[in-house]
């Protein structure tokens, strides 16, 4: 921990540690931390994804009839697209299923006869196991119950001696298709030669320690970064610790690989060629074959060539590593040519982390009407006018020096635009919370930058950035009424995002051997939409985080831009998700906020003392419980 921080320097060590000791949470101010014998607030035991999965099997249970049950399991009672269970599966279970109930990714649905009792050949088994993955008895396994770990019970299957057959066959084909792959891999890796395979494995080690919980899979094997699961370097596995995958690869001969470890490789190398390491997250919850990479890089192609202008990208001639190196290669490239012309962005299924690349349509009515009515609230409360952010910010941009001088109750105008673009928010997208981060003292990095004091700047904690959070007036239904409860749950949320501020900040920074021995993410520059995040994420499950949006922005200091450097999220417990157009501007309000604070870095760089002084728990609580 960092005693003193920046904004409270003057105080002694004695003082200083006094304070630390204290609880932060707003109901419970200047008491002793950990003094309550229980947690305040209890979360049920099966909250969040558990819960989900007991639904889910519930629903299952109870359908009319075993189709609808399937579906129901592939779907997770309509929480995720049915596609994404669908590519998790090994190639059995995914057999059986086409054959048994037509269910599969590589094309329509497909029409199937069901088995009666007296026609039965095989009384089969579908199930739900724990991580949320739908598994399947063959004729080839054993009772579900003995190999995995199930939600609930298992439905059984009767299967035909037509299903035997076809099912047979199918698995033949799917077999040898696997075979040839897996050949083709081995190849493209021998052709890479020892060199070539080293940065592979170094590239996704660091891959996996930088970016955001991910589970793949290759036939029944799992691949992890995820809390105790861990398989690859990540929170709990360090850089070169024996029991991550890619790790224990580095000195073994390609021959003895495992056909998982030579798909693994190949599949996410191709992945992160593609995209940068957090395409990697697009197949959260799949398969890493090259029929399944292809299928993800088809769709990213075709999204890309709907941008007009520009080259367009051919089609892969075939799903051999080669062709797809070369259509990954080309998707970056065209990444880059369309990413300055459409707005890209993120669709994420929070029940099996899974995010999906889109391609956002043009602003039409519904996001004109936000920007305009974000923009006549905010103008009634800071000193500029316009009826668009560019406006606004144009006239920021005009005279800005009233973001350095005390505005309101804020001892800076950036600190009050901060809160009133957030507070506007709240209202205008009907949110339950709306929220913005940064760094605290403009003036104490600028300071460490033009020093390039990178191993300072690696030291900073916490406390050294804020996050504003506005909940909605009615937001204290979702916690009992209680507006202790809910400043408790807006700071617990503030503190998580002054982690993430944390965590993103030193991503930009030249990787000297401080900042490449601290933990961080790779910063994010693209928003996203998420869809039940009330899942796996324990603040996520304790603040009922159902629905949110997530705008990052760059902001430009001394010269540098630091990525994801400040964000706007909003927030929804319960009612509708947020579409496309909420998106759209959302980030025209996040690019605002963050105009603001470039201009006040940059006033800062001329000589202006910016720190955001408010925003802490003492705040929350006077903003929200009093």
């Amino acid at each position: 921990m960092t005693l003193p921080t920046e904004r409270d320097a003057t105080l002694s060590r004695k003082a200083a540690m006094a304070k630390a000791r204290q609880s932060r949470r707003p109901s419970r101010l200047g008491q002793r931390a950990g003094a309550t014998p229980e947690p305040d607030y209890l979360v049920a035991d099966d909250a969040g994804f558990p819960g989900l999965l007991k639904q889910t099997w519930q629903q299952a249970v109870t359908a009319p009839d075993l189709p609808k049950a399937v579906d129901t399991l592939l779907t997770l009672a309509g929480h995720v697209p049915m596609d994404i269970q669908l590519r998790a599966l090994p190639t059995a279970d995914e057999c059986a299923l086409r054959v048994l109930f037509g269910r599969t990714w590589r094309e329509k649905n497909l029409s199937v006869d069901p088995a009666d009792e007296a026609e039965m050949a095989f009384l089969g088994e579908i199930g739900l196991n724990t991580s949320g993955r739908v598994v399947i008895r063959v004729p080839s396994k054993g009772p579900l119950a003995g190999e995995h770990k199930l939600v609930g019970g298992v439905l059984r299957v009767p299967w035909s001696a037509q299903h035997l057959a076809d099912y047979q066959a199918e698995l033949a084909r799917a077999a040898a298709r696997l075979r040839s792959a897996v050949a083709d891999c081995r190849a493209w890796l021998a052709a890479a030669g020892p060199a070539g395979r080293k940065d592979m494995l170094d590239n996704l080690q660091e891959a996996a320690l930088r970016t955001a919980p991910f589970v793949l899979y290759s036939g029944d094997r799992q691949y992890t970064n995820f809390r105790d699961q861990n398989t690859l370097t990540g929170k709990t596995l360090w850089p070169g610790h024996p029991d991550c995958a890619l790790s224990s690869l580095a000195p073994v001969p390609l021959e003895l690989w495992s056909d998982s470890d030579v798909l693994m490789v190949v599949c996410l190398t191709l992945l992160v060629r593609s995209s940068g390491f957090a395409r990697i997250e697009e197949a959260n919850n799949t398969q890493l074959t090259p029929e399944h990479v292809a299928h993800l890089l088809e769709g990213t192609r075709q999204a890309y060539n709907s941008v007009p202008g520009g080259e367009v990208v051919p089609p892969a001639q075939s799903t051999r590593a080669v062709a797809l190196s070369e259509l990954a290669d080309a998707l970056a490239q065209r990444r880059m040519e369309i990413a300055g012309r459409v707005q890209l962005y993120r669709e994420i299924h929070g029940p099996l982390m899974h995010k999906i690349e889109r391609v956002a349509g043009a602003p039409a009515d519904d996001a004109r009407r936000l920007e305009a009515e974000l923009c006549a609230r905010i103008q009634q409360r800071i000193p500029v006018s316009g009826t668009t952010f560019a406006e606004l910010a144009a006239g920021v941009e005009a005279s800005p020096g009233w973001l350095a001088e005390p505005h309101g109750q804020y001892a800076s105008g950036l600190e009050s635009l901060v809160y009133e673009t957030v507070r506007a928010a709240t209202s205008t997208f009907n949110a339950d919370f709306a929220m913005s981060r940064g760094m605290r003292s403009l003036t104490a990095l600028t300071a460490a930058l033009r020093a390039e004091e990178w191993d300072k700047i690696a030291t900073w904690d916490i406390p050294h950035f804020f996050c504003c959070v506005v909940p909605s007036a009615d937001a204290s239904r979702h916690f009992g009424n209680s507006k202790a409860h809910l400043a408790d749950t807006s700071w617990s949320i503030s503190a998580r995002m002054q982690y993430n501020s944390w965590h993103f900040l030193v991503g930009n920074l030249p990787k000297v051997p401080a900042i490449a021995a601290r933990d961080y993410f790779v910063p994010p520059r693209i928003p996203d939409i998420a869809y039940y995040s009330d899942q796996h994420h324990h603040g996520h499950v304790a603040a009922k985080v159902r629905f949110s949006i997530r705008s990052p922005q760059a902001v430009e200091v001394v010269g540098r831009t630091f990525n994801g450097f400040i964000d706007l999220r909003l927030l929804r417990c319960d009612g509708l998700p947020f579409d496309e157009q909420d998106l759209l501007a959302a980030h025209r309000t996040s690019g605002f906020i963050a105009k603001a604070t470039s201009l006040a870095a940059g006033l800062v760089a001329e000589g202006a003392d910016i720190e955001i002084a408010q925003f802490d728990s003492q705040w929350h609580w006077q903003q929200i419980a009093q």
